[in-house]
């Protein structure tokens, strides 16, 4: 029988290492940063051979119809989309996971990998997944482990120990070492025992959940508890939330991998990279012949070793080195490349103050489409709405606030109190406050509509949802907290 090894999709994520680019509600896994595709879409795109399964997602609920489009256009149907009330780090995820996969393949093997690395040799990564999963059927926890190519200080590392007998390539788990200093790292980069931790692994389904009941089995019944109570949503698995609360936020390193004596690890050179900092990007980018890695509309004029990325107009930059700028349509970046790191900082700076530049992009994706803030005032704002065919947003109602939509291009089908009809091309409607209403694209091509919202009270609040197709429930909330701006639901 041909073994065919689970891929375990981790995509969480906070949105701040890639800020501006990257927000809370589009991290750096949904973003096309290395090619035409997102990274998460790069991740699945890595195990759709012969030899995996279809992939098992787990995502924040804010995240889930983005992650659920990416699959759709990768024509992709996952074993599952599990949500995950909050972030609890990776040990509960791979708990759940294999708790998930035992019910249809308890001897089944599973590969835990995040989605948002970046793996330039892709056959490298099918080797080092076949080999680890010769080893997983044995009972082993295996690590993938990066032969380092420099004395990095911001990774932990791992030791090999003694070659595994019957399978080449695969060592016994020697110890797990913190990040190190940078004389340190330069001693182990010398030293060919040492790689990095990749937080990759290929687990067998049953030995890592016997591991679990042993070292933390606390977790281990919140995450059973979670899934037991776990509600279908749609195409998505949703956890109940107070049992998945209760597991301890804790790595599955800390809590499993550095305490099994079943550990084994499987050197990889696969050209890797965690894209952890826009230098990362810069260093993995195709840069010219002074050092700079340009994106979009960028001149430059003795510019060296710079990262300079465009995403809404002209930037130039003139007898700079050594820099990250970054445009986007709501936030400029411009930073040391040897400081890109407290990025971090900045971003914590904004979101004390009370702003959402951190949060939201002004490009915001929806189930339905897309819509993008383009410019708001004392009692307007104006917006630039596209709805996918087929779909149609909630129908609904606003207290405080009338809207008048302009359609571009497209057929709209409005519903507006009693009253049902369409709209095309350069034609306008009116829709007062307090007025249930719906909007539809019943056409073959994208609708593209502007709306403009005015009103003493644009909030996000100020609405009443009646009934929606993508099972969101009636006034939902969005689970991380939004400020100021309404959206189109």
């Amino acid at each position: 029988m041909i073994r065919r090894i689970t891929p375990v999709v981790l995509s969480g994520g906070a949105g701040t290492r890639l800020w501006p680019l990257s927000r809370a509600l589009r991290p750096k896994q949904l973003l096309p940063l290395i090619s035409e595709k997102s990274l998460f879409q790069e991740t699945i795109g890595r195990t759709l051979g012969s030899a995996f399964a279809p992939p098992l997602v787990i995502c924040n609920e804010d995240h889930r119809f983005m992650i659920a489009e990416q699959l759709r256009e990768l024509e992709v149907r996952p074993e599952t989309i599990i949500l995950e009330p909050t972030g609890r780090n990776t040990a509960p995820a791979v708990a759940v996971a294999a708790l998930f996969l035992q019910r249809t393949q308890p001897d089944g093997v599973m590969l835990v990998m995040p989605s948002d690395h970046v793996v330039g040799d892709a056959a490298a990564f099918i080797r080092v997944a076949e080999i680890a999963a010769d080893a997983a059927e044995t009972g082993a926890l295996v690590s993938f482990g990066i032969v380092p190519t420099r004395p990095e200080t911001g990774y932990g590392y791992l030791c090999r120990g003694e070659p595994v007998a019957g399978i080449e390539g695969c060592f016994h788990m020697g110890t797990f070492v913190e990040k190190p200093d940078i004389e340190t790292a330069g001693r182990y980069l010398a030293d060919h025992r040492y790689y990095w931790n990749s937080g990759m692994f290929v687990l067998p389904i049953a030995g890592i959940l016997a591991e679990m009941e042993r070292l933390c089995p606390d977790l281990l019944d919140a995450c059973r508890d979670a899934l037991a109570q776990a509600t279908s949503d749609l195409d998505f698995c949703r956890l109940a939330r107070e049992p998945f609360n209760a597991a301890p936020s804790i790595s599955i390193d800390y809590a499993v991998m550095e305490r099994t004596d079943r550990g084994a690890l499987v050197p990889a050179d696969m050209q890797w990279s965690d894209v952890g900092s826009w230098s990362a990007l810069w260093e993995i980018g195709g840069r010219d012949a002074d050092g700079n890695v340009i994106l979009g509309d960028v001149v430059t004029m003795d510019a060296r070793n710079c990262y300079i990325r465009s995403e809404h107009r002209l930037v130039a930059a003139v007898a700079v080195e050594d820099l990250v700028v970054v445009d986007t349509d709501d936030v400029i970046l411009v930073a040391r490349m040897d400081r890109d790191q407290d990025v971090k900082k900045v971003v914590e700076v904004i979101a004390r103050a009370g702003r959402n530049e951190h949060l939201l992009p002004r490009q915001v994706f929806r189930p339905w489409g897309w819509y993008r803030s383009l410019h708001e005032g004392n009692r307007f704002q104006v917006k630039e709405i596209v709805v996918n065919p087929g779909e149609r947003l909630s129908a609904q109602m606003h207290h405080h606030r009338a809207e008048h939509w302009i359609v571009v291009t497209g057929t709209a089908k409005v519903s507006k109190g009693n009253e049902t009809f369409y709209i095309t091309e350069d034609q306008s409607t009116y829709i007062p406050h307090a007025t249930r209403h719906s909007l539809e694209n019943p056409g073959k091509i994208p609708l593209k509509m502007i709306e403009v919202q005015s009103g003493a009270y644009l909030g996000e609040d100020d609405i009443i949802r009646f009934e929606d197709l993508y099972g969101r429930v009636p006034t939902e909330k969005p689970t991380l907290e939004l400020a100021k701006t309404a959206e189109p639901s």
